[in-house]
């Protein structure tokens, strides 16, 4: 069967990653297949440290979309293993191994920017969208780059202000607009989860060889 492709986008602290680790678990991370939008940022490895850091990665251009869409493109035609980037992000350098992934019959393509390219967005049989407020992903954010980036509570307010949320409001929330299912995340919704889960669940059971 060609794999059915759930696209997750959503807003920098949204809660994507916990939505779709509830799938994961739901449906089972061996037939489930995660494709990360961040692991293809380009790589930085020829410009100084002072360069990177004034690199906008809220912006498309700094991811290689293009690259994520040949590798899409690759699993749906039926080809079994790709391998797709891995990302050093205290260093914003592409590793120089590769990880092999293998097809399965659920593919998530997860990012903040995956509904902005029309080519990717093409390629996704069901979009769904993390709606969240604002003030709730500051916090998120802020807890996680402090806490797992070691970056000082200044610079991510600096860094929040000039990019990431000009640029969610240039490119992220407008992509919302594409979205098939928009899920609010400001409370538990369970439902949503449910409605999601059990279609990832019959599309599994359908795969499953007779």
């Amino acid at each position: 069967m060609k794999p059915f492709v759930i696209g997750v986008a959503g807003g920098s602290g949204s809660g994507k990653t916990t939505m779709v680790e509830k799938l994961l678990n739901r449906g089972g991370g061996d037939r489930i297949l995660l494709l990360q939008h961040d692991a293809y940022y380009r790589d930085l490895s020829h410009l100084s440290p002072k360069e990177r850091d004034e690199v906008n990665f809220d912006h498309p251009d700094s991811l290689e979309t293009e690259l994520l869409v040949e590798h899409l493109k690759r699993f749906i035609e039926g080809e079994e293993r790709v391998a797709v980037p891995r990302y050093d992000y205290s260093q914003h350098v592409r590793f120089s191994e590769m990880q092999m992934e293998e097809s399965k019959p659920i593919i998530l393509v997860e990012g903040i920017l995956v509904f902005q390219d029309y080519s990717l967005r093409q390629l996704m049989d069901l979009k769904i969208f993390v709606d969240t407020d604002s003030d709730l992903r500051f916090i998120r954010r802020m807890e996680r780059d402090v806490v797992e980036r070691g970056r000082t509570r200044e610079s991510v307010v600096q860094q929040y202000l000039t990019t990431v949320k000009p640029m969610h409001d240039q490119f992220v929330e407008p992509s919302k607009r594409y979205a098939d299912i928009i899920i609010n995340e400001n409370r538990a919704n369970p439902v949503a989860l449910n409605i999601i889960a059990t279609q990832i669940e019959f599309l599994l059971r359908k795969s499953k060889p007779r």
